[in-house]
Order: structure tokens, then C-alpha cells, then sequence
């Protein structure tokens, strides 16, 4: 696969134009634009077509087999948080913290915490009618809620773990996932909490952006001296916040205290061994499925409803087991959220697969160590680059993370650096040819012209401030 690193800089820019075109003009699939872009990219390389098509069976079928298994777990989360209503929980729980003020942060710090272990299209769904409803109960603006909903979830999509992108990114670079978890988590709280100090008072002096009537139905408006309870969203027989939390942080916690678990034990000792099956990701995203499943009991008729509905048949009845709800409703209806992001995501590692084999990596590597450019922007903008022409988080993520792998030992960063700084660039260049931009401008009642204002504005600033923060703590060394 010998070839100059000119040359292989002009394949790769074909490449990112192929999967624009494909994208965007064409409107094909992110699995399809994948494949026909990896294709390329292996017999422009010199690499024979049957060659070609081996590595990239062999490389989707690694990916899946790497990230497969959390991706459906993480998707049976997103079924059951909405049939037993933690999310409403857990918006509540917001609503009592700030006492009723600043009502804006509660979907968007729910929509922050929901998105470690669910997707972020999910999210986006499940914060959709809660945001609009409190900011029609608070007089506000969707202006004033929506953009910080969609920075929460973001920065959690794509800079903390299990969330596929970030997890395959990790995974690929060979980055310690529950580090990456601990110091995704510090990064992202920086940036939100910056973001929120410098856009919110912005954002309040900017045109009123209505909350969407299908949403709002019979929701009047309260004074502001009314007490925090009538703020809170009536949802009967909802969990405590407690436990509507648990499901969701006890993956990441479980992750996080094994890789810590880790550091501080002697490799082979039983307590080593101990931290490595207790901070399994598999095992994590299990236990909060557990957990999760616990919510079931003393409001079963809910959640059965709520699954019926779902789903559009009368698939269960009061009389369904357990199991069958959770480890047959929720899981059935968790691969069909789940099959586009698993298709996606082993594509990519397919397409990056395909890249890093190539030599001239090597080459542009020593060459950039060569000289006084930072190391750390590298991943940072190689990742903003592809997510500003490629218009997937995930795409970006993994394709710069391929290009990583052989760049990192040239480089003078650590792989867990590399990763994040990978997720805050495919936070930037998020607008028009990315699916979650048109979630969000429908559903939470923005144009076009509003959502590239509000919304790709907020995200990239969202990623700029991950990475300020991941340069303060890499200068420590720490990482």
C-alpha cells in the first residue's frame, strides 16, 4: 500500500468529497456511502478489489464485535427510561434543585446525563414535549432552552462513553475507557457550564422562538411566584429520582472505578483481576439494565401501556412476565433503534480500517513531529474538519481516529487525550447535513436559518470549550 504522503493526502480529500456527494446530493445511506467510500480508498491504495472487500468484512465484523453488545444494551436503556418514566423523574429532580428557576437547565442537564448511556437521537426525542412544556409553563422561549438541551447531549455523545462513537474511538486507539469516561465527564461539565454563563443571558435578549403547539395542548402559563411543584411534570406513578438516576450513572461509575480499580493495583493480583470484571462495559451496561428492570415492579400496568404503545400492538398484558417485558419487549423494540447506529458505526471502523494501513501515515506523522505544531490540534481538527464536510459525529469520530492510530506514536499525546480531543472537533461543523440538526429544528420548532444560528453556533463553541479544557489538564500531565 506504498504510496507518497501527497498522494495519499488527494485520496483522502476524494474520499471526504465522495462521502459528501453521496451523502448530500444523492441522499444515500451513512452504511452505504461508507462502504462505497472505503472501496475506493483500498483500490486507490493499490489493494485489489477482492483484498479490498476482505478487509472490510474483516474490519466491520471487528468494530461490531468491539462495540456491538453495549450499543443494543444502551439502546434497551432508552426503552425502558421512557415506559417507566424516569425521565420525567429526573427532569423533576432539576426542577426541585434549581427551585424552579433557570427551568432551561433541567431537560438540558437531563438530556446531558440521558446521552452517556443512550444515543443522542434518542435523547433529543425523549427532551422534545418536556422542553416545550416548560418553557411554555415559564414564558420562555424555545430560544432559551433548546440550544443548551442539544449542547448537554452532545458534549456527553461525543466525548463520554459508552455512546458508540466515542466507545469505537476509544476502543480504536487503544485509550483506557473508564479514563476516558472520568475526564470526558470533567471536560464536558467545563464546557457546559461556560457555555450555558456566556449564551444564556445572549440567548434571552433574542427573537421568541414559540414552543410547538402539538406539545403544548392545554399547558397555560404561571406566574413566576408560583411554587416550584405546579412547575413539575405530572406523570403518575413515576419512580423517585434516585432511582430513575441509578440505571444511568451506574454504568459509567462501574466503568470509571474498574479503570481507576485499575491503575492503583499491581497487574495479576486478584484486586487487579477484581477491577477488571467489575469495570467490564458489557457488564456495566447490563447492570443498568437491571437496574432499570427494577422499575418495573408497583408499575407494571404503566409500563406495559407505554410499551404498547410503542411498539403499536397489544404485545404485552398485564399478565407478561418480567422477563418478557424487559428482556423481550424492550430488547425487541431496542434493535430497531439500534441496527442503524451498529451498521453505521462497523462501517466506519470498516473505512478505517482501510485508511490506517496505510504507510504513508507513518510518513505525515514523523513529519508533523518534525515540526513546532501542536500535537494535540491535530486530532482536534482532523475531527472538526471531517465532521464540518461529512455531517456525522460518528463518521468524523472514527474516521479521524483511524487516521490517529498510526499518527499517536509520532505524536506526543496519550491515547485517552487523543480520543478527546477527537470527540470535542466533532462537536464543530455540526449544521445542515447532520441528521440530528433536523431532529432537533423540527421537533423543537426552529428553521432552518434558527437552527444553524442557535444550535450549530452553540455546539461549536460547546467544542471549542471541551478542548481549552482538555489542553489545561493535559498540561498537568495528569493524562
Amino acid at each position: 500500500m506504498a504510496m507518497t504522503p501527497m498522494t495519499f493526502i488527494i485520496v483522502l480529500i476524494v474520499a471526504i468529497i465522495i462521502l459528501t456527494v453521496l451523502t448530500l446530493k444523492f441522499k444515500m445511506h451513512p452504511v452505504m456511502t461508507l462502504f462505497i467510500t472505503a472501496t475506493f480508498i483500498g483500490l486507490a491504495s493499490g489493494v485489489s478489489i477482492t483484498d479490498t472487500f476482505a478487509a472490510i468484512k474483516n474490519y466491520f465484523g471487528s468494530t461490531l464485535g468491539n462495540i456491538g453488545i453495549m450499543i443494543i444494551f444502551g439502546a434497551v436503556l432508552a426503552s425502558g427510561i421512557s415506559d417507566t418514566g424516569a425521565a420525567s423523574s429526573i427532569v423533576n429532580f432539576f426542577i426541585k434543585l434549581f427551585r424552579g428557576k433557570r427551568l432551561e437547565l433541567a431537560p438540558s442537564l437531563t438530556g446531558f446525563i440521558m446521552s452517556i448511556p443512550v444515543f443522542g437521537d434518542i435523547a433529543i426525542i425523549l427532551n422534545a414535549p418536556i422542553s416545550a412544556i416548560l418553557a411554555k409553563r415559564k414564558k420562555m422561549g424555545m430560544q432559551q432552552v433548546a440550544p443548551f438541551v442539544n449542547l448537554g447531549l452532545t458534549l456527553t455523545h461525543g466525548l463520554v462513553p459508552p455512546t458508540p462513537g466515542i466507545l469505537a474511538v476509544s476502543v480504536m486507539l487503544g485509550a483506557d475507557v473508564g479514563t476516558v469516561i472520568l475526564w470526558g465527564l470533567v471536560c464536558s461539565v467545563f464546557s457546559f457550564a461556560i457555555g450555558y454563563l456566556i449564551l444564556s443571558p445572549i440567548y434571552a435578549k433574542c427573537e421568541y422562538i414559540e414552543p410547538l403547539a402539538d406539545y403544548t395542548e392545554g399547558i397555560e402559563a404561571v406566574e413566576d411566584n408560583t411554587s416550584v411543584e405546579a412547575l413539575l411534570i405530572k406523570e403518575e406513578n413515576a419512580p423517585n429520582a434516585f432511582a430513575s438516576f441509578v440505571p444511568l450513572l451506574l454504568p459509567a461509575v462501574m466503568i470509571a472505578v474498574g479503570s481507576i480499580g485499575k491503575l492503583l493495583t499491581e497487574e495479576g493480583s486478584g484486586a487487579y483481576k477484581f477491577y477488571t470484571v467489575f469495570g467490564d462495559t458489557v457488564l456495566a451496561l447490563f447492570c443498568g439494565i437491571l437496574a432499570l428492570g427494577f422499575l418495573v415492579f408497583g408499575r407494571k400496568s404503566k409500563v406495559v401501556s407505554k410499551a404498547n404503545i410503542a411498539t403499536g400492538e397489544a404485545e404485552l398484558t398485564e399478565k407478561s412476565s418480567w422477563t418478557e417485558i424487559v428482556f423481550g419487549n424492550w430488547v425487541g423494540r431496542a434493535l430497531k433503534i439500534a441496527i442503524g447506529a451498529l451498521l453505521i458505526t462497523a462501517m466506519g471502523g470498516a473505512m478505517g480500517g482501510i485508511l490506517r494501513e496505510n504507510e504513508a501515515i507513518s510518513i505525515i506523522g514523523k513529519s508533523i513531529a518534525d515540526t513546532n505544531f501542536p500535537s494535540i490540534l491535530v486530532p482536534f481538527l482532523l475531527a472538526a474538519i471531517l465532521m464540518t464536510v461529512c455531517g456525522s459525529m460518528t463518521t468524523a469520530s472514527m474516521t479521524a481516529a483511524a487516521l490517529m492510530v498510526e499518527l499517536l506514536p509520532m505524536l506526543t499525546i496519550s491515547p485517552v487525550v487523543a480520543a478527546l480531543a477527537i470527540g470535542a472537533g466533532s462537536m464543530v461543523g455540526w449544521h445542515v447535513n447532520n441528521s440530528g440538526f433536523w431532529i432537533f429544528t423540527s421537533l423543537y420548532g426552529f428553521d432552518t436559518k434558527q437552527g444553524l444560528k442557535y444550535f450549530t453556533t452553540t455546539n461549536a463553541i460547546g467544542g471549542i470549550l471541551a478542548f481549552v479544557c482538555l489542553v489545561l489538564i493535559s498540561l498537568t500531565g495528569i493524562i
